[in-house]
């Protein structure tokens, strides 16, 4: 191991994390990131490409080590962290991480929760393999200086993900300081990932980009480097490395920056609407007036709605549901409320009652919101049917670190997005069972609660 280096520095952080204590509001917020990160993979069984990463590894035969929440399958770990990394990403459920640019929960968490199960390992050691996770997936992509979302030639989407889910699996593994250099060396060998998963009208395969692919290769470069395997020391930095790979403008020192002591996870989003990420002010901001002013369909006569330009096209007018801006505001106003059922519902895209209202709405590019801090702010203006002018403004969405969303309000959440799956009465026992998480001594007794 090359002492002193960036690497080797990484790399010894992630030996020895799955035994470092947590900070209690830090343990706090990763107990409510894996949370939201089950419902997600709970409620993504039943969408497509949860089933068809669940009906893949049914067929693959192997140990029986991780289930697959959701499902009756159990399979090995690297085949379970592919596929619910596949469900926890199957639509726009799962958590984000704006500075990382990635969603860090739909490939970390499957990836630990699949090693901790199979080694028969505890809460606590979950929960500091998943801050890690979103440390070491953050800081992979912050180092790259990219100047802006679409700068990159590389998806940073995938690349967090792929360093997330090894530095978790990593941990759990039990490598030490020179095999989690070996298991650096895998995730950059690993690395990949172009950004046209934006042209994916199915989200099939970008919940492959966004977790499958790096829960299954960060899963397997740790069992693999557990099994015996070595790899090349220094993979991160230097000639022929990772940054020189990928990066834009390499920050070397930001892969080691505030170990230990920052915490990503504190930084990372939990969505109150399962949409895409640039809806949620938007939908903040119509809720406030629908409450506000008791607003029906038919007050409506025009509606703008303003949001960032940098991330624009991923909302506009598309073809899926859970993506589409105009679609989703007008749903709201008609239903009264957006549920994670209606917004998936792509029948609805045709309902009449939606159409209509949506021909009077209007999405408007701004770049005075991309430049505007906090981040992924929206404005919403309706001129009204009897001549009144309306507008709210939301700065901080609601779930982001500026106006984190309560203990309560993820279980809720929760409640919503696995009582349908698992039943009301099981959905409760896996709540409850989780806020006691730190004192479970075998992530394989929770199995009973998460299989359906």
């Amino acid at each position: 191991m090359h002492k002193g280096s960036i690497t080797a520095r990484v790399a010894a952080h992630i030996a020895a994390a799955a035994t470092a204590p947590l900070p209690g509001e830090v343990a706090l917020r990763a107990r409510l990131h894996l949370l939201d990160s089950l419902a997600a993979i709970v409620s993504g069984a039943r969408l497509k490409a949860g089933r068809l990463g669940a009906a893949f590894v049914a067929g693959q035969g192997g140990r029986e080590e991780a289930c697959l929440p959701g499902t009756g399958i159990v399979t090995t770990a690297v085949n379970a962290a592919f596929a619910n990394a596949m469900a926890a990403h199957g639509d726009e459920t799962d958590d984000s991480h704006l500075g990382g640019r990635f969603h860090p929960g739909c490939a970390v968490v499957p990836a630990a929760l699949a090693v901790a199960e199979a080694r028969g390992l505890g809460g606590a050691a979950l929960l500091r393999a998943v801050t890690l996770g979103y440390d070491i997936g953050a800081r992979a992509t912050l180092a790259l200086g990219f100047s802006g979302p679409r700068s990159g030639t590389h998806s940073t989407h995938c690349l967090g993900a792929n360093f997330g889910a090894a530095a978790a699996a990593g941990a759990l593994a039990g490598l030490d300081a020179r095999q989690c250099e070996y298991l650096l060396s895998y995730a950059t060998q690993q690395a990949s990932g172009i950004a046209y998963w934006q042209r994916d009208s199915e989200h099939v395969e970008k919940a492959f980009d966004f977790g499958g692919m790096g829960a299954r290769n960060g899963t397997f470069a740790a069992l693999f480097v557990a099994s015996g395997a070595s790899g090349v020391p220094g993979s991160l930095t230097g000639d022929f490395s990772y940054l020189s790979a990928f990066a834009e403008d390499a920050r070397p020192e930001a892969l080691a920056e505030g170990l230990g002591s920052r915490y990503e996870i504190l930084a990372a989003s939990i969505k109150k609407w399962c949409v895409g990420s640039p809806i949620q002010a938007a939908l903040d901001s119509l809720t406030a007036l629908m409450e506000a002013h008791a607003l029906e369909p038919a007050d409506v006569a025009k509606l703008r709605a303003i949001t960032p330009d940098d991330r624009f096209t991923i909302v506009n007018d598309r073809d899926m549901p859970d993506v589409c801006l105009q679609h989703l505001l007008a749903l709201t106003l008609v239903d009264g409320r957006l549920s994670f059922a209606s917004s998936h519902d792509h029948q609805r895209m045709q309902d009449p009652a939606v159409l209509a209202l949506r021909r009077r709405i209007e999405a408007i590019p701004s770049a005075e919101l991309t430049a505007a801090r906090p981040a992924r702010q929206a404005i919403i203006e309706i001129d009204c049917a009897d001549g009144r002018r309306l507008s709210h403004r939301t700065r901080a969405v609601l779930g982001t670190p500026d106006n984190p969303m309560s203990e309560a309000q993820v279980e809720e959440k929760a409640r919503d997005l696995m009582a349908p799956v698992l039943g009301a009465g099981q959905t409760e026992q896996l709540i409850a069972a989780l806020r006691g998480l730190e004192t479970l001594d075998d992530m394989r007794a929770l199995r009973p609660l998460l299989q359906a």
